[in-house]
């Protein structure tokens, strides 16, 4: 017997958006297929295509996310440290885009560029607000350190890493991120 759907296209798509994300994460971007992606949700791939227009173009929407960091202004140098570290732990758990993204930015240009845009756009302000001096370099150097930590826990998995509860994490790299954003500069 077939499976079939209830007709509900703002559901459809959700099912859709969430099925690429997942294949995207786990599969890279050049492998996962609009196929696999339809297969997983039960639909045609012309339906896909209908809704999302391209393998690109679904990227492209199952990768948006916001970050919504906090506004670090007025706060001591360690209350800044752990108010990012947290919202970085609640985009990095909570939402599987973020990592899903990671995962395929390390073999798609596509999915690269998006990283890029999704820093210049929301952590760069963010972390010039509150820079003393040198703003392109304390952001680039604050997004090479919690890319690098992300990268180390959720997609290589490193154990060492993943055993390190939250607040271990946090106390751990609290000076790091301090000496990064306040921090004087290098001669």
């Amino acid at each position: 017997m077939t499976r079939t759907r209830a007709r509900n296209a703002e559901g459809t798509r959700a099912d859709i958006l969430a099925a690429a994300r997942r294949r995207f994460g786990g599969d890279g971007y050049e492998r996962t297929t609009l196929r696999a992606i339809a297969g997983d949700v039960g639909v045609d791939p012309a339906l896909v295509i209908r809704y999302f227009g391209s393998k690109q173009q679904l990227f492209a929407a199952a990768a948006e996310f916001t970050i919504h960091l906090p506004d670090l202004t007025g706060l001591p140098p360690d209350d800044m440290a752990d108010q990012l570290l947290e919202r970085f732990f609640a985009v990095w758990e909570a939402d599987t885009t973020f990592v899903a993204l990671l995962r395929a930015a390390m073999t798609s240009a596509t999915a690269a560029e998006t990283m890029r845009q999704v820093f210049a756009t929301q952590v760069v302000p963010t972390l010039a607000a509150v820079a003393p001096d040198h703003p392109a370099s304390r952001a680039v150097l604050m997004g090479s350190f919690v890319i690098g930590l992300a990268t180390t826990r959720y997609v290589l998995e490193v154990p060492a890493a993943q055993a390190l509860d939250r607040d271990a994490l946090i106390r751990w790299a609290r000076p790091v991120i301090r000496q990064i954003l306040v921090g004087p500069a290098p001669a």
